[in-house]
């Protein structure tokens, strides 16, 4: 039990940067896509619920391009993640990125306009 204690310790202290190195993992050896298993788990104990269409409750918002005024929305994205200002300049750099994902469509909204005003593109899926 205290291992697990242990590990549940370590994933809640990992980084956005970590958590996608994570994924890519989980992805690429193991055929695990942590995005759809959420789903996939909710569908199998729905049964005739699962029959009608959901509405979308969590959203990703995606930088697809920083813009003209580059140093505000990399700025803007550290203070949004809380990454470190090279994690930051690099997810703006790799844009188009997933900046932060399964949030609520207010909080997604709210994002968006931010970085719109920064001077960066963004959607939201």
């Amino acid at each position: 039990m205290a291992d697990l204690k242990a590990f549940a310790e370590q994933l809640v202290s990992l980084t956005v940067k970590e958590v996608n190195e994570l994924a890519t993992i989980l992805k690429d050896e193991y055929g695990i896509e942590p995005a759809a298993a959420a789903p996939v788990m909710m569908a199998g104990g729905a049964g005739a619920a699962a029959e009608a269409p959901e509405e979308k409750t969590s959203f990703d918002v995606i930088l697809k391009a920083a813009g003209a005024q580059k140093l505000a929305v990399v700025k803007l994205v550290k203070d949004l993640t809380g990454l470190g200002l090279k994690e930051a300049k690099e997810l703006v750099d790799g844009a188009p990125k997933p900046l932060k994902e399964g949030v609520a469509k207010d909080e997604a909204e709210g994002l968006k306009k931010q970085l719109e005003e920064a001077g960066a593109e963004v959607e939201v899926k």
